[in-house]
């Protein structure tokens, strides 16, 4: 695919260990012209990042996934591509979840139950940087 077009339509990965909010996730994303890659827990995340042959713009991940925290699977996400924008999704408050240690205060969390445009918000600015 050229870089053009490429740039037209981003990849983000999608994780989330609830299957009907991936596919709900997932839909809403490729009907505004993303491409997903979905994912229901961190080491399937991992191989994603690890084995997937084009590029992954952005990890939408759930801050509470079995296992391993939210924050775990970006920093390993990030690791294996250091270019990865990086959203939190959590039922819990930004400030709770800072607290908690789950994430830094200048990570973006959009919070349980959200809307697609508050996604897509999020999306729009985590590419724009």
């Amino acid at each position: 695919m050229p870089e053009a077009a490429q740039a037209e339509r981003p990849t983000v990965l999608v994780v989330d260990d609830e299957e009907d909010l991936r596919d709900i996730m997932r839909r809403m994303l490729e009907r505004r012209g993303f491409s997903t890659l979905v994912a229901g827990d961190a080491e399937e995340a991992v191989g994603l990042c690890r084995d997937h042959a084009g590029p992954i713009d952005v990890l939408v991940t759930d801050l509470g996934l079995p296992g391993v925290s939210g924050g775990d699977l970006a920093r390993g996400a990030a690791d294996l591509r250091p270019d990865l924008g990086i959203i939190y999704i959590s039922g819990l408050p930004k400030d709770i979840a800072v607290t908690k240690g789950l994430i830094t205060e200048d990570a973006l969390l959009v919070k349980k139950p959200f809307t697609s445009d508050l996604l897509l918000d999020a999306l729009r600015l985590v590419l724009s940087e």
